[in-house]
């Protein structure tokens, strides 16, 4: 069957016997719909009676708050990479309104809604009774679609009933029983607030967004964190810019609810307007959030506000999580999935020889650079201590000797005439002007050193070489390598690490890390990034993903795997 890039799948069957068919509904959507999956529920939806059926209002019940959430849930299980979003737009808790002539009006679709990407595909859980229905409830299925959303012209129908019927015949589910229970009303709000950073927008930022849609008839606040808030997040390196996740919450709040008056502020504090606004009247948490939805209330009284009912949503297992991450679907999760992968394609290289395929290590003091730099070298690859070439250029007699003696004076020498390197510290400390000096005669040494170990690693038919360099960024060295790999771990780690490896107070320890490139700013030239935060069994599992990923991307080169 062919693939489409963007689909919509009208679930038909009524809300308490959906539940046993949404994975197997999701996972053959998944056999057709690569990319964005809307979701378009209307429980009882006839498309087999011979008239044409049209969109209507479907009242907020609990039940549908519960689908919603296992909606998502079993996507992030059985469809991952597809883009789920669940439609809302025609649910509505408000009455029906008059229409001309008194005439009761009860259509949520005035004119077709345009999504964000226009669905190629419509598909249905419809079941027919008759094989013969097909083509009368492919036409119904096209029309009403069409009914509701901008659609491609070219619009296909895909009937998955082949895989449910099974199902249903299997486990009884699907069928109606005789008396349903009523079904219990949702209480909805004109205006609920949400806060988070929304980072790489994940199954539980959409329920999360979703039951707030479903919950308020007005205004949906949400509050983003900003700077101040991502300090203490696991891999914050790795976070979407502000502006990106902004832009991805506004284009799924814009497909989900349009008819919602959308509002989102930077958060600088764990409260922003939530404690400050008065028209507020519900706030979505999840059971780990909940303590900060009740120091909201707390913060509202004081000032003299109503408190906010308090919605608790449940949290998402992900079936799929390692054992370094949360049990939860979380953004932390996800971006430790980035660690060892291609973050940015590599520049173009091709001044620089196919092999040997040259990497550049960095990252700051204790960020364990040195000991990735060493578990690459035990997998094959060559290993370029640019600390150690760092000193061979101060040797007596090389061309940096000479020029740091003649800027700097004869009395940074000891009395064998090699360098005092801390005496040379001494006089370049807090001196821009006087560092620049000395890193202008020292780094172009190093660099020609470093390029004289990479002919010397070609020579010996090594495949991968790696230059573990401090000050690669600083120092310019990035044409000298194919890729630039950077080690990243907080700045309270790292602080810990240096003053029990060095045995330097904390000051000392900041003030070193402070003189240097923060990593948001070496994971900017990042191609890969990697992390010795976790055990060091941990680390070296990372490092070795990242390797094969690396000959992977080694033997695809067209330099290095030339045609016969």
């Amino acid at each position: 069957m062919s693939m489409f890039s963007t689909g919509i799948l009208v679930l038909t069957s009524p809300l308490h016997t959906l539940p046993p068919l949404i994975a197997p509904v999701l996972s053959s959507a998944a056999q057709v719909v690569e990319r964005i999956l809307y979701i378009h529920l209307h429980p009882g939806l006839n498309l087999g009676g011979g008239s044409q059926p049209l969109p209507m209002f479907i009242p907020p019940v609990v039940d549908l708050s519960s689908l919603i959430t296992r909606l998502y849930c079993k996507a992030a299980d059985v469809c991952g990479h597809l883009d789920v979003r669940v439609l809302l737009t025609n649910i509505c808790a408000q009455p029906a309104a008059s229409g001309p002539g008194g005439t009761i009006v009860n259509y949520p679709f005035p004119t077709p809604q345009l999504l964000s990407h226009s669905p190629e595909v419509v598909l249905t859980d419809f079941a027919l009774q008759d094989p013969g229905q097909s083509p009368l409830v492919t036409q119904c299925l096209q029309r009403y679609a069409g009914h509701c959303y901008v659609c491609s012209p070219r619009l296909t129908s895909v009937l998955l009933h082949p895989q449910l019927v099974k199902l249903q015949e299997e486990e009884g589910v699907g069928q109606e029983k005789e008396e349903e229970e009523k079904a219990e009303p949702l209480e909805t709000y004109s205006d609920v607030v949400v806060g988070g950073t929304f980072d790489r927008l994940h199954g539980a930022h959409k329920t999360l967004l979703n039951m707030s849609c479903l919950l308020a008839n007005r205004r949906f606040l949400i509050g983003v964190c900003d700077q101040k808030m991502l300090k203490k997040k696991v891999l914050k390196e790795l976070i979407e810019p502000y502006s990106l996740r902004i832009q991805r919450l506004q284009e799924f709040l814009q497909d989900i609810k349009p008819s919602l008056h959308i509002e989102i502020t930077p958060l600088d504090d764990p409260f922003g307007a939530s404690v400050v606004d008065s028209q507020l009247q519900c706030i979505v948490v999840s059971e780990e959030t909940r303590k900060g939805g009740e120091a909201v209330n707390k913060r509202r009284i004081e000032n003299g506000l109503p408190g906010l009912v308090l919605h608790e949503i449940q949290l998402l297992k992900d079936a799929h999580h390692a054992d370094t991450e949360e049990e939860k679907i979380s953004s932390s999760s996800l971006r430790s999935r980035l660690l060892g992968t291609l973050l940015t394609p590599p520049k173009d290289t091709s001044h620089l020889p196919p092999l040997p395929y040259v990497i550049g290590l960095t990252g700051g003091s204790g960020s364990g650079k040195s000991s990735i730099a060493k578990r690459l070298e035990a997998l094959g690859a060559a290993y370029i201590d640019c600390d150690q070439l760092g000193h061979e250029t101060y040797q007596p007699g090389t061309a940096a000797y000479h020029g740091v003696l003649e800027a700097f004076g004869s009395d940074i020498l000891h009395e064998d005439k090699t360098i005092n390197t801390r005496a040379l510290g001494r006089k370049v400390f807090g001196n821009q002007e006087r560092l620049k000096a000395l890193t202008d005669i020292v780094w172009p040494e190093i660099a020609l050193l470093v390029k004289n170990r990479i002919l010397r690693a070609r020579d010996n038919g090594k495949q991968v070489c790696v230059v573990d360099a401090a000050v690669l960024l600083e120092a310019g060295w990035t044409d000298m390598v194919h890729e630039v790999w950077v080690t990243v771990i907080p700045e309270d780690v790292a602080v810990l690490r240096i003053t029990e490896r060095d045995h330097v107070t904390t000051e000392d320890a900041l003030q070193r890390l402070q003189s240097q490139w923060s990593n948001d700013r070496k994971v900017e030239h990042a191609n890969v990034m990697l992390s010795t935060l976790w055990e060091q069994e941990v680390t070296q599992k990372l490092v070795l993903k990242a390797w094969n990923l690396l000959q992977k991307r080694i033997l695809q080169r067209p330099e290095t795997n030339p045609p016969p």
